[in-house]
């Protein structure tokens, strides 16, 4: 049938209808003759209603032709209502079905588009309101009552209709939600009376609640209004009043979610999307809502992929796959995956989803994370479902995964603390901090740029300190602002890293993921500042954040929960930058040992930044700020630092030594003059640290392809606790460190039987420490840089020594900039990794004199690698009880791995 036919069979009836009076209606109703048939005719008539509302047969701009049937249909809705309280409300004669009818129908002709009338113009209101009135509030007033007429038959539409009647209190009518909310009270204490708790209501409500919101329907006066209406309600029945009160912070904390969700749903951020989305999914979780938490997930997902955020997307479905058990039990409706309509079991579901996040992870370059899924699923087809098939290719992915991170360069992420100040910005975000995680080789001035674009009518703040209540408290017509700048990460100890030679490749990824913690240091100037050094007075303010949640994580920032700051004293400062440079020394070496093929430039920059006196800085200025007698006597509790300061800088000789040697064999012949004049810059500097400061060595790292490389760190180690057994009190390291900086593990050194334990002298005789090669090995893969061609080396030329090689302890350069957190100085030696080096294996071996009495036992700082010549002219010697124990379950190792090399016992 056409539509045009319908709409002429449609105005038929309606005017049927209206030419109708009540006493047509009741001789109408008289001729039928049994109450069954009357029903039916009442059901019918209902549904046909509820069609022709649903599907209205005229054009949408047939205004006058609605409203006629609207108002035509209501009355006869009220006139079968009249009959259905005579004839079925009786228990004995109760209708359950007729009911349920009229309420769907009474509920659709409310909410119909051509009756809300505040979506249409001033005009096109008032002419409507003059000429039919407002039907959605008599149709509401009638729901109202045939409610409260229900009796005990009220708790057979719970809890069908808490949805209908939720639809109908959304309305935005005033006068309609005070009538039509205290149904919702009426509802809780009909089932309270019934089971004792209103659960059924309470689920059902939060359910439809999240569809009626995102719908549209919804806004803060209606959460205000039954907040106020039923905490009124409840006054009057005591026994259900706590959880009255009790439900009410529940939905209007769900409302204000739901409400600031709806709000982002068309704004083109999807960072604020995002947010919101885990308000929501938190909310959820917290209150075992698995149907919605799931549904949640998948939408937060899919934000994450269309941002090409692989991590985080790993990371939320990872939240699913908590859901489900490694079992073959059937999977409930409400953890099933979203767009699955099959039946799957636990173990099916779980390992579906297990193979999607390992190819995100993958892409994200998460490999760690993938690895560890890959060993959960090798477990189940090992030990479980023994598919020894899928448990091969398993094993391939993990070998795949295992040699990208060693091979491939993962680019650190910087993270940025952004702080939303004012009454300008929603809920969500107004007067919180956040920490951001930027994307690979995102600038703070992109990050900030695109932050900026977001809140189009923000400011940016120019400080980075907190604003005041002023500021935080300004009203909304005002400009809010933002703050932005970057932070430092903290890394946290990894225990299963401790006493181990863990390369870089693994330990730099610690540096900048699963953290929690970040750092900010603004310098700051207290007292007399010394115009030509600057370091005197150079404090640190540093402030600590602590997020919700480790980074990465289902988003690329979380809110920051604590805050707390600390000063920095200059001298501390200064042991921390020293700290940084002789890092950066390690790791830059370390990279050079692995990759033969990286161009030359970055190491010529940093070496020559440090040794050459036309940039470098740090020395000198350390010596007249710290150094002095005058210092001395004013900071007399300084004296451990002070030695900790000295031991740093006569530490860097060895390994500024160390790069040195690795830029001469690949320096070119048209940089060979750089390279003559920065070694000679090195040897003055050497001689002049090591006069004042002490000798300390490291073992030659020429033949980098003895035995695996293992990390420097391990033998930084064992070095500087050789350095304080043998430095004269002056520069010994300081038992006693600060917080920022790293601790030195002292062992008490043993004598050999029959000596005194007097303090070695600089001029007593050294025994001579001796190096064993491990077993030769293959290469390891090295790092792959993004760029992997050598600069022209014409440009090293053109480089400005004072801009180009500046040093990391110049910071007369970096004023401005705060000094980053040394990783050293954030776990213990061991729980980090230093730049590799062959694994040689350290003992010690007495030189002649050493046995004589009158000579004080001493360790050498001197290590030479052994060759296959000096094996066979060495001579076994007594070793020193100190450096035996130390190293005493490496050599075994060493041994067992290398049978051949037991002939010399070192």
């Amino acid at each position: 049938m056409s539509r045009l036919v319908k709409s002429h069979f449609v105005a038929c009836m309606t005017a049927i209808l209206n030419q109708m009076g009540d006493q047509h209606y009741s001789f109408y109703i008289e001729t039928f003759q049994s109450s069954s048939e009357l029903v039916d005719f009442l059901m019918e008539t209902f549904i046909m209603f509820k069609d022709l509302i649903g599907k209205n047969v005229y054009p949408s701009d047939w205004m006058a032709m609605s409203m006629v049937q609207n108002r035509v249909f209501l009355r006869a809705i009220n006139k079968f209502a009249e009959i259905m309280n005579q004839k079925f409300l009786e228990h004995t004669n109760f209708e359950f079905q007729l009911w349920n009818n009229y309420f769907h129908l009474a509920v659709a002709f409310i909410t119909q588009d051509s009756l809300q009338l505040e979506q249409f113009s001033h005009a096109k209101y008032n002419k409507i309101l003059n000429k039919y009135g407002d039907m959605r509030r008599l149709i509401g007033f009638s729901i109202r009552d045939m409610w409260y007429k229900l009796g005990q038959n009220k708790i057979c539409f719970i809890p069908g209709m808490v949805g209908p009647i939720l639809e109908m209190t959304l309305i935005p009518e005033a006068e309609l939600r005070k009538a039509t909310i205290p149904i919702f009270f009426d509802m809780m204490l009909c089932e309270y009376q019934k089971s004792g708790d209103f659960k059924k209501f309470e689920n059902e409500i939060i359910l439809k609640l999240d569809h009626e919101v995102e719908g549209g329907r919804g806004d803060e006066q209606y959460m205000q209004l039954l907040e106020s209406i039923l905490t009124e309600c409840a006054a009057e029945h005591p026994t259900i009043a706590r959880s009255v009160e009790n439900f009410v912070n529940l939905v209007k904390g769900l409302l204000e979610k739901l409400l600031d969700y709806r709000g982002v749903m068309t704004d083109e951020s999807k960072d604020n999307r995002m947010s919101c989305t885990v308000n929501l999914l938190n909310f959820y979780k917290d209150n075992n809502r698995e149907e919605m938490y799931i549904r949640y997930l998948y939408k937060l997902r899919d934000l994450h992929l269309d941002c090409d955020n692989y991590t985080e997307a790993a990371y939320t479905l990872l939240l699913h796959t908590w859901l489900l058990k490694w079992s073959d039990e059937q999977c409930a409706s409400q953890v099933m995956q979203t767009g699955q309509q099959h039946p799957q079991t636990h173990r099916q579901l779980k390992e579906t989803l297990y193979e999607i996040i390992i190819g995100y992870f993958d892409k994200g370059k998460m490999w760690e994370e993938a690895i560890a899924l890959c060993k959960e699923l090798a477990q189940q087809y090992e030990m479980e479902i023994f598919d020894y098939e899928l448990l091969s290719q398993n094993l391939v992915q993990q070998a795949k995964f295992y040699e990208n991170i060693m091979k491939i360069l993962r680019p650190k992420p910087d993270y940025f603390a952004v702080g939303y100040y004012g009454q300008g910005f929603p809920t969500f975000l107004r007067n919180k901090v956040f920490i951001y995680r930027g994307k690979e080789y995102e600038r703070r001035e992109d990050f900030q740029m695109q932050l900026m674009s977001q809140f189009p009518n923000a400011e940016k703040m120019n400080t980075t300190s907190a604003p005041g209540e002023d500021v935080k408290n300004a009203p909304g017509q005002r400009a809010p602002d933002i703050q932005c700048f970057t932070v430092q990460p903290v890394l946290d100890e990894h225990p299963r890293f401790k006493n181990k030679p863990v390369p870089d490749q693994i330990i730099n990824f610690y540096k900048s993921n699963y953290v929690q913690r970040f750092h900010y240091s603004r310098p700051v100037r207290r007292g007399t500042v010394d115009p030509e050094n600057e370091f005197a007075s150079m404090w640190i303010e540093r402030t600590s954040f602590v997020t919700a949640y480790k980074l990465p994580g289902i988003l690329r920032w979380f809110e920051v929960l604590q805050m707390s700051q600390t000063t920095i004293s200059p001298l501390e400062n200064a042991i921390e930058t020293m700290s940084t440079a002789n890092e950066k020394i390690l790791m830059m070496i370390n990279q050079y040992q692995s990759d033969e093929s990286l161009p030359i430039n970055p190491l010529s920059m940093l070496l020559n930044g440090i040794v050459d006196p036309a940039v470098m800085g740090g020395f000198a200025k350390y010596e007249k700020a710290f150094f002095t007698d005058e210092y001395t006597r004013d900071h007399p509790e300084d004296q451990d630092k002070l030695s900790r300061l000295k031991d740093l800088i006569a530490w860097q000789i060895p390994f500024l030594g160390a790069g040195i040697k690795i830029h001469e064999k690949r320096v070119s012949e048209n940089l060979r003059p750089f390279h003559d004049r920065m070694e000679e810059c090195f040897k003055n500097l050497k001689m002049k640290v090591e006069k004042e400061y002490g000798v300390r060595e490291m073992p030659d790292f020429e033949d980098r392809r003895v035995g695996r490389p293992r990390s420097m760190l391990r033998s930084y180690r064992q070095m500087s606790i050789i350095s304080m057994a043998s430095m004269n009190s002056d520069c010994s390291t300081p038992s006693k460190t600060t917080p920022e900086s790293f601790d030195l593990e002292i062992a008490p050194s043993k004598t050999q039987k029959g000596e005194s334990e007097e303090p070695i002298s600089p001029g007593s005789t050294l025994p001579e420490v001796k190096l064993r090669r491990s077993k030769k090995r293959a290469k390891r893969s090295s790092v792959v840089f993004a760029h992997e061609k050598a600069a022209a080396e014409s440009e090293l030329k053109r480089l400005s020594r004072k801009h180009e090689f500046m040093s990391d302890t110049n910071l007369s350069e970096h004023t401005a900039v705060p000094p980053r957190a040394s990783v050293l100085s954030q776990m213990s030696f061991a729980s980090q990794s230093m730049p590799t080096i062959p694994a040689f294996t350290l003992s010690v071996a007495g030189m002649p004199g050493t046995e004589d009495g009158n000579s004080s036992p001493r360790l050498s700082q001197t290590f030479l690698p052994l060759c296959e010549g000096d094996k066979k002219t060495l001579k076994r010697k007594k070793v020193n009880q100190f450096f035996k124990t130390m190293l005493a379950s490496k050599s075994s190792e060493d041994s067992k791995q290398n049978p051949d090399l037991l002939t010399s016992d070192l």
